[in-house]
């Protein structure tokens, strides 16, 4: 940073700052804990020579916010990969099930969301498409805040859903599937071109479940990447520059996702496995019927609340399955 060019190349200067950031966070923090650990070695040897109640009150409560600290410093250690920083777009699709699965999309929907909310993240409803009776037949979010990727990255799979069909007049036990994909935001410190000529551009009307965010006008824009095949969608501003704008940052998110994935070292830090969409192949499966439990198939973590879970308190399958790779 110091070099007489540094600011020459903004997009390399910018990717610069970010790790520096990073680390000098890394490192100040580390220092702090340190600091906390030896004070309590101090506390712990006063009370060993002259025991006093209060004082034992004291550090036990000092040990436990100490603990929490290096908790979450761990998690930061943990989430120092290239792209842990960037925001998060997250699409969620129905597998096998029919109204079931999409019924089961749009409840992963509000579960993330909820997340979100919890972490105050910014959501930004990309693109939804409502299902014939329920539920969703796809949608994309933008979750933006502090290390939203790294956190999120966790998620990518197939859930699987098993409970009492609510669309079942019998009220027999049903399977369900929705796949998750999540993948870093683009960002201009990557360097990634498209031509124009490689692009097929349609625009349609906007529809779903994006409340005022969603425009019902023909605004929405549809991008295919003729080279790679690859369709995004978005509807969530007011004009069709402005979608189509969304639209490309979409795509070299997703074209960033492959060129990461080329690496074979880098993809299961970047993705994960991923598999089909139907029995077999989840990572999760959410269980309300006959008992009720949520577990991860990847790291056998596992709780009994499953409203929680639905309403957002993912921190520990996300924790479970950052420390299961290291």
């Amino acid at each position: 940073m110091a070099e007489e060019n540094f600011w020459a190349d903004q997009k390399k200067a910018q990717s610069v700052i970010r790790e520096t950031n990073a680390l000098k966070s890394l490192v100040e923090n580390h220092k702090v804990l340190t600091k906390r650990f030896q004070e309590l070695d101090q506390s712990i040897d006063e009370l060993k020579e002259n025991f006093d109640e209060e004082l034992k009150l004291l550090v036990e409560e000092e040990l436990q916010e100490t603990t929490k600290l290096f908790d979450q410093y761990e998690i930061e250690v943990l989430l120092s990969g290239p792209y842990d920083q960037h925001n998060a777009i997250l699409e969620i699709h129905p597998g096998a099930g029919g109204t079931e699965a999409m019924d089961w999309a749009q409840m992963l929907y509000r579960m993330y969301t909820r997340y979100a909310e919890r972490k105050g993240y910014k959501i930004t409803v990309l693109d939804y498409l409502d299902g014939e009776e329920a539920g969703l037949k796809s949608c994309s979010i933008l979750i933006e805040g502090p290390m939203a990727y790294g956190y999120l990255k966790a998620e990518s799979g197939v859930h699987r859903l098993v409970r009492i069909s609510p669309f079942d007049s019998n009220a027999r036990r049903h399977t369900s599937f929705a796949s998750v994909e999540v993948i870093p935001q683009f960002e201009d410190d990557v360097d990634i071109e498209i031509d124009d000529k490689d692009l097929e551009v349609t625009t349609m009307r906007a529809s779903g479940a994006g409340g005022q965010h969603i425009n019902k006008t023909d605004s929405a824009v549809r991008m295919t990447h003729l080279p790679s095949g690859i369709v995004v969608t978005c509807q969530t501003e007011r004009s069709q520059i402005q979608n189509r704008e969304r639209c490309l940052n979409m795509l070299k998110s997703k074209l960033l996702q492959r060129k990461i994935e080329e690496n074979a070292k880098m993809m299961q830090d970047i993705k994960g496995e991923q598999k089909a969409n139907e029995w077999g192949s989840q990572i999760r499966s959410y269980v309300f019927c006959p008992y009720t439990m949520v577990k991860d198939l990847r790291t056998g973590f596992e709780v009994g609340n499953i409203q929680a879970v639905m309403d957002g308190e993912l921190e520990d399958f996300i924790y479970s399955y950052l420390r299961s790779e290291i």
